[in-house]
């Protein structure tokens, strides 16, 4: 176990972090270098693979803390325990997504898990966005407001990402599948991605339509990871033609049940019981998509139809 407390300099944040299965890269989005980070673990071991907590509090000009994978991923399923912040939250973004910007910065790929800031008295919001070979003009957002208190406990956020179809989760329940269709085109993120977790000053747009700015009478906001997964194909950057035969697994703990996280049946097509959740989660719970919104497209994207 590695322990590291009180990190208040620029320096230890740009440090490399192995873990056995898992190497983390600390990302820090501060300029005067005081950091209010409150602790981080790592751990070695077969499940709980990492955790600890990431705070937002107001310092420098750029606010925001986060992790980053140092491996990237063509395909896989990747999750995380989170818990967030329990105080008034308005504005405060805590993301776990999957990126290419750094290497593809014209042309990236991204798939987003993003829990929006809360007022209290208030539903709390899930956002979910798909991005595909730079299509960032075209938002694919769907919302949903949670079924629960995200802030009393851990709940786990996944994404099932492979040739097949894209699929976001919440404690194992489909919230969102995107199918790989002829429609997607290019719009269907096909090249190897980084895991990144994210908390950030979202006052701009996450609440309201950034009506509610983040308030920091209110900080630090701390969002709590544990039991972090990133099982899939671990990506060889000397290769140029993205396949799946490029690259390694990692070992995770999927492969070591004996279940192939990239193109196994738990992964590759919804059982009828997953199908069922996500109806379940559709129907009651989702209150935007941009399928559903004509006044923002004139036409659709392709694969609304």
């Amino acid at each position: 176990m590695y322990v590291f407390s009180d990190l208040l300099d620029i320096p230890h944040w740009f440090k490399l972090i192995k873990t056995r299965y898992y190497p983390i890269e600390l990302l820090n989005y501060y300029l005067d270098g005081l950091l209010h980070l409150i602790h981080l673990v790592f751990q070695q071991c077969h499940y709980v693979l990492w955790s600890g907590l990431l705070a937002l509090a107001k310092s420098g000009l750029h606010l925001g803390s986060g992790f980053k994978s140092l491996d990237m991923y063509y395909y896989g399923f990747f999750s995380a325990a989170i818990k967030l912040p329990s105080s008034y939250s308005a504005g405060v973004v805590v993301a776990f997504y999957m990126s290419n910007s750094e290497v593809y910065p014209k042309k990236h790929d991204e798939l987003d898990i993003e829990l929006l800031g809360h007022e209290k008295r208030k539903e709390w919001v899930l956002q979910t966005n798909v991005y595909g070979d730079g299509s960032v003009s075209t938002g694919r957002e769907e919302k949903f407001y949670l079924w629960f208190d995200p802030s009393q406990e851990f709940h786990e956020y996944a994404i099932i990402w492979n040739y097949h179809h894209i699929v976001f989760l919440v404690d194992n329940i489909p919230v969102r599948e995107v199918n790989h269709s002829e429609a997607m085109s290019t719009a269907y993120p096909s090249k190897p991605m980084s895991v990144y977790s994210t908390i950030w000053d979202g006052s701009d747009w996450a609440t309201h339509g950034g009506k509610k700015s983040v308030n920091y009478n209110f900080a630090p906001f701390v969002a709590s990871f544990k039991d972090m997964e990133m099982d899939g194909c671990v990506w060889n950057p000397s290769n140029k033609i993205n396949t799946t035969s490029n690259c390694s697994n990692n070992g995770g703990s999927t492969e070591k049940l004996g279940i192939n996280p990239i193109e196994g049946d738990e992964f590759v097509k919804l059982s009828q019981e997953q199908k069922m959740g996500m109806e379940w989660v559709r129907e009651k719970f989702m209150f935007y998509s941009y399928c559903k919104d004509p006044n923002r497209f004139k036409v659709l994207p392709p694969e609304c139809k």
